[in-house]
């Protein structure tokens, strides 16, 4: 698969570099696993083993491209193993319990993931001499969430309501703290990020819309949606991906200039309600309908109505922007679903696509 010209969007700063990804069997992190492989770097993963046989690790053979180490991100031994091991130079850190409602479920398994997941992942990178770069992916719902109208900036309030989002919160101030203590004064250093709502091939979780809306098309079932007046920041994942790896490569040249907390959303136009997704889904789907499940139980967890972001910091600062509007985003994503065959080369050519529409210097 030819990647030159992604490399280019880089300054060529992945190729041959050893870079970790925790989370690799994730949505996300094979994705960012896949392209970095285009972009020549040595990747190194360490995660639980994938949710199901369909995710895009499993279907694209990304373990047989990458070095894929399964582990638990609170097996702080095991983590440190895998450092002291590859001993790699740039890390991405992903690992988490990613889901809202499971968070209500299962409270303790979230905090430990993703408030001791991180301490764990930054203390490795803390005692490792070959460590540089340090990008800890958050989420959009860090945020102290007051459903106001417009985004939130790097510098506004954290907080959470629910278990996952004030989880968040926690790994953000812990990025923080372990920022000013740590890094940032000699040749290490760290930032996080913070994305919307992403959507993209191969993830097959539960409690997600696209996935939940995949299984009901497939099956010719009502599509039903919880939430239908909801509103998010819908992007395609190689959205985000490709702001992680500008910032990366920008703090690999220049860390001091670039460490701290940086937004990744789609513009405003790509913020539309639950209910418009799923119409957009079924359209390029080519059939179904949806119903409305909101109201029919009064012990649904509490989810948030309105949540955006403001990313002028990453236009002006990374000349970073989106590329996908939410129709494209949306048909990548059915495109995956719908492909009669879907392989590692079927990924990274999306990545290949998406990845000329960007511009050339990033």
């Amino acid at each position: 698969m030819e990647s030159l010209g992604m490399r280019k969007l880089f300054n060529n700063v992945f190729e041959g570099k050893t870079v970790l990804v925790t989370g690799h069997t994730g949505f996300k992190g094979s994705w960012l696993s896949i392209w970095l492989r285009e972009l020549g770097a040595n990747v190194i993963g360490y995660a639980l083993e994938p949710y199901t046989e369909n995710d895009i690790f499993v279907v694209a053979g990304v373990d047989r491209k990458i070095k894929s180490n399964i582990g638990d991100i609170r097996d702080f031994d095991k983590l440190k193993e895998t450092f002291d091991k590859y001993r790699p130079e740039i890390v991405f850190h992903l690992a988490a319990q990613p889901l809202v409602r499971l968070s209500y479920a299962q409270p303790r398994l979230t905090y430990d993931t993703n408030v001791g997941g991180t301490v764990n992942l930054l203390e490795c990178c803390r005692a490792g001499d070959s460590v540089k770069v340090i990008i800890n992916v958050t989420s959009d719902k860090c945020y102290d969430n007051k459903e106001w109208m417009w985004g939130y900036r790097e510098n506004d309030t954290l907080g959470g309501y629910d278990p996952y989002s004030s989880s968040k919160a926690c790994s953000e101030i812990i990025t923080a703290a372990y920022r000013g203590s740590f890094f940032n004064a000699g040749n290490k250093f760290l930032s996080s990020v913070r994305a919307g709502n992403v959507i993209g091939g191969g993830d097959w979780r539960e409690d997600r819309l696209v996935p939940d809306c995949i299984r009901a098309l497939k099956k010719s079932e009502p599509v039903g949606i919880r939430s239908p007046r909801s509103v998010r920041p819908w992007q395609h994942v190689l959205e985000p991906l490709s702001g992680y790896l500008s910032l990366a490569s920008r703090m690999h040249e220049n860390g001091e200039k670039y460490s701290g907390a940086w937004n990744f959303g789609p513009y405003y136009g790509s913020i539309i309600t639950v209910e418009e997704l799923t119409k957009k889904i079924i359209g390029y789907w080519g059939s179904g309908q949806y119903k409305d499940l909101s109201g029919q139980s009064s012990q649904e967890p509490h989810e948030a109505g309105l949540l955006t972001l403001d990313i002028s910091k990453a236009i002006h600062q990374l000349n970073w922007a989106p590329v996908l509007n939410v129709s494209e985003a949306i048909e990548y994503t059915v495109n995956w679903y719908k492909a009669s065959q879907v392989d590692y080369d079927f990924c990274a050519g999306q990545i290949n696509d998406y990845a000329a529409l960007l511009p050339q210097k990033s």
